[in-house]
């Protein structure tokens, strides 16, 4: 299945977070994608990491391309910009009324190597399509975005009609059940989380999690799909953290 769930429905995967990790989810969740040293320094202390650790992880973020040096602080590099935009896209996807038609993208170029395909499959999965056999992708097509121009290359792409029925394929091409098990299991991990190094930790694995969202239908869900309630409960965190924050340092 091209969807990045857990093995086993339910279970979670709550990677603890490095220095590195928590600077990134902090810079990933904030716009513009920019942090005054100041505030930054407050941010991260919160989940535990002190200032040499932060000084060292941010030398070797910037050495590395992950972020830049501003005149006040650091903001994400150009490289993790796209990065952040597929994140704004899981949380706040952009839809429109779907009226029975679906993505078709079939592969036509031959001759690749594994690392070629693997990208293009990683790629296409991260287009929110699914495989229904090697070589044909399918999404239901309420999705508001065009699909890049430069697959052109390697696939053409149509607008198609299956004759199976739309909730039985959409069941077959992606494992809902399963999606949404993990999904609560999260939602219930939060609640009873009140450390803010295992709030973060947890949040993290929410956008992980809704980046596996196929952002299907209404009509082609299960009954009470999770997928708003993660969404709400991953931006009122943001809006809570960023707030608290900035209040602190503004009375310090």
């Amino acid at each position: 299945m091209p969807m990045n769930v857990p093995a086993r429905p339910g279970a979670l995967d709550l990677r603890p977070l490095s220095a590195r990790s928590v600077v990134l989810s902090l810079l990933l969740g904030t716009h513009p994608p920019e942090l005054p040293v100041r505030e930054l320094v407050r941010l991260v202390e919160g989940f535990g990491v002190g200032g040499s650790t932060l000084r060292a992880a941010l030398s070797r973020m910037v050495a590395a391309g992950d972020l830049r040096r501003t005149d006040t602080g650091y903001r994400l590099s150009d490289r993790l910009l796209e990065r952040q935009r597929r994140q704004d896209d899981a949380v706040h996807p952009r839809t429109r009324a779907w009226e029975g038609d679906w993505e078709m993208v079939v592969i036509t170029a031959t001759g690749r190597g594994p690392a070629e395909r693997a990208g293009l499959r990683a790629r296409l999965t991260a287009l929110r399509l699914a495989e229904l056999r090697e070589g044909v992708w399918l999404r239901p097509a309420n999705l508001a975005r065009a699909l890049p121009g430069d697959l052109d290359r390697v696939a053409q792409h149509y607008t198609a009609r299956p004759d199976r029925p739309a909730r039985e394929l959409a069941r077959s091409l992606w494992p809902l059940d399963a999606w949404s098990t993990t999904a609560r299991a999260l939602l219930a991990h939060i609640a009873g989380a009140p450390r803010p190094a295992d709030r973060l930790t947890a949040f993290a694995a929410v956008v992980r999690h809704l980046l596996a969202d196929p952002v299907l239908p209404p009509g082609l869900l299960p009954a009470d799909w999770p997928g708003a309630e993660l969404r709400a409960a991953y931006t009122d965190y943001q809006r809570e953290l960023i707030g608290e924050v900035r209040a602190r340092v503004r009375g310090a």
